[in-house]
């Protein structure tokens, strides 16, 4: 399944948990984010964007990769894809995605107990 495409922000849940539960409060704010995703095969191009702040990763499914977090932190890790799920363990949380009915659902969950979930759900434009 191709995740190719841009993606504007419709819902998102537990956001704010989300950006406590990983120290990343200085991004508390509520903002328009786009999600462009190019795809050529299992070689991604994946950029976020919000009102003055962009970030990219690019990285090849099944290979190690040098990442950027939301934070701007560099990290090496292995993509993986599993029945049409892209899956990247972060420094900090574990990172899915998958296209729902033409939408694109990101998961991110923090580990432990009292672990967190946040999702946002794109749509295309």
């Amino acid at each position: 399944m191709s995740f190719a495409g841009t993606y504007e922000l419709e819902s998102q849940e537990n956001y704010e948990e989300f950006l406590e539960a990983i120290d990343f409060l200085k991004a508390k704010t509520d903002h328009k984010v786009v999600t462009e995703v190019t795809q050529d095969g299992d070689n991604f191009t994946w950029t976020q964007s919000i009102p003055g702040w962009t970030w990219t990763s690019k990285f090849t499914v099944g290979q190690e990769n040098e990442l950027v977090s939301m934070k701007g932190q560099k990290f090496k890790a292995v993509v993986t894809k599993e029945e049409g799920k892209v899956l990247l363990q972060f420094p900090e949380y574990h990172f899915t995605a998958q296209m729902v009915d033409d939408k694109l659902v990101m998961t991110c969950v923090t580990p432990g107990q009292k672990g967190v979930t946040f999702k946002r759900v794109f749509k295309r434009v």
